[in-house]
């Protein structure tokens, strides 16, 4: 059958790692039954009827949430290991019959169904616009609809996290930033998800050990107030943290009073001799005051290597305020409003069908109008402009695809990489996008997100299906479609 939930899913890697176990209590539950149950019974309808024929399916960003310029596309590996793992076997069956309150019989329609289509998809670390096709799917009807809600949550969460977290790294101009954003973020899965998401758009380490492991990421982490609580006095608690070992040896200086710690983590660190890394940790006040004081006392003891780690609920507009205050930080830790994209925690996502059976089709409910027909992004190389195109129309001379194919047939195209690997990739193509992006997109405040250009031929394919839809026929040139 299915992989239980979370098998292709993060809960299950790290359980994979030896570092947590589930309760023996917890029931399986089949990656076969995270779906809304409205995609059951259109599915269960569909094989009834004998409605096998290919459907495609695109997920795009209609709009953008305010203050993004860009997306950043994740989630592409979670979405092809489930489709990969998919299998409705007697037990889904029986477990689907109990949620519907109907017989076996009535859910036996669906037993035996897997994955056997295809899917083109914006590979991950890539920018995308509003409106482009983060993934499209290819497959007979059922399939199709009841991968919906599966693919659509593990792709607009992970590219909701890592646009926001591109967003850190822009603001940082260069200096390294940390993620620190497991302890509140919805779930340890999501704080999987944060960690991955980070390291695509250039973060440089995580305080998740199991993301760190899985990732092939550098861990990362100093201490905790309650570390330094625990002993008589801030001296023999630095002390006390410098012989443990730790490389570098970052200490938190802000429990009591900010310079006192300060004074007394110089007096502690210009002890630590053996070539280690040395630094302090603000965590909380004016931090722009407070890392010129840093600087100024390590500087003072000879310190002038020591690092100064900020954190303390930043994310990018924390982290630009403190860039343009000219603040001496070397290292920008976020946490909690990164790791769950708290101004933005979700996308405009949709999943929608734009043909069935050779048969291009489109919604037209106002705002949410759709285009129909396979799609193809025409980006011109080097940047300047993104053209909305049909999948099979010519590529224009000096532009490149978008959307690649990742499966064939219910299994993926090209050898399988690693976990880490596939990280390392994404994080190139995010570097090389992002070197490219214009400057509007960038900006932290107020960005301007261009949308792409819609080709001649997906214009002219749009104004045929909505003549068809709306007899004896709509104005020439159709509404403007959005995706």
């Amino acid at each position: 059958g299915s992989n239980p939930v979370g098998a292709t899913s993060t809960e299950a890697q790290v359980a994979d790692l030896g570092l947590c176990r589930r309760p023996e209590q917890e029931p399986d539950v089949s990656d076969a039954l995270v779906t809304d149950l409205y995609e059951v019974t259109m599915a269960m309808t569909y094989r009834r009827l004998g409605m096998a024929g290919p459907a495609t399916f695109s997920l795009f960003v209609r709009d953008l949430p305010p203050d993004r310029g860009f997306l950043v596309a994740a989630g592409l590996e979670s979405a092809l290991d489930f489709l990969t793992g998919l299998h409705v076997d007697d037990e889904d069956v029986a477990d689907l019959a109990d949620a519907l309150k109907r017989s076996p019989a009535d859910l036996e329609p669906l037993h035996g169904l897997r994955f056997t289509g295809d899917v083109w998809a914006v590979p991950e670390g890539r920018v995308v616009l509003p409106g482009e096709p983060l993934l499209e799917v290819t497959a007979p009807l059922p399939e199709a609809q009841l991968v919906e809600t599966y693919v659509l949550n593990q792709v607009s969460h992970q590219t909701a996290l890592a646009s926001k977290a591109a967003r850190s790294v822009i603001a940082a101009t260069g200096r390294p930033v940390v993620d620190f954003g497991l302890r509140r973020c919805q779930g340890v899965e999501a704080g999987m998800h944060a960690a991955r998401a980070a390291a695509i758009v250039g973060f440089a380490s995580t305080s998740n050990v199991a993301a760190a492991l899985r990732y092939g990421l550098p861990a990362t982490g100093t201490m905790a107030h309650s570390f330094v609580e625990v002993f008589p006095d801030e001296a023999r608690a630095f002390r006390a943290f410098a012989a443990g070992g730790t490389d570098p040896v970052t200490l938190l200086v802000d429990t009591y009073e900010t310079g006192h710690g300060l004074e007394v983590a110089a007096e502690v660190l210009r002890e630590v001799t053996d070539g280690r890394g040395r630094g302090v940790r603000l965590d909380s006040g004016d931090l722009a005051a407070l890392a010129t004081d840093a600087r100024r006392t390590l500087d003072a003891a000879g310190l002038t290597s020591a690092r100064v780690v900020v954190s303390g609920g930043l994310d990018e507009f924390a982290v630009a305020e403190l860039v343009a205050a000219g603040a001496p930080v070397d290292v920008f830790a976020v946490g909690t409003r990164v790791a769950t994209s708290a101004d933005a925690p979700y996308l405009d996502a949709a999943y929608k069908l734009v043909e069935y059976d050779g048969r291009p089709v489109m919604k037209l409910s106002t705002g949410k109008v759709t285009a129909p027909g396979a799609k193809q992004v025409h980006r011109r190389e080097g940047g300047g402009e993104d053209v909305l195109a049909t999948r099979t129309e010519p590529v224009p001379p000096d532009y490149e695809v978008l959307l690649q194919p990742v499966m064939r047939a219910g299994r993926r195209t090209g050898v399988a990489g690693t976990p880490a690997s596939a990280v390392a990739e994404a994080r190139e193509r995010f570097a090389r996008d992002l070197a490219v992006l214009p400057e509007d997109a960038r900006r932290i405040r107020s960005p301007v997100a261009s949308r792409p250009r819609t080709s001649a031929r997906l214009v002219e394919l749009t104004t045929e299906v909505v003549r068809a839809l709306r007899q004896p026929g709509p104005p020439a040139d159709g509404p403007a479609p959005s995706a």
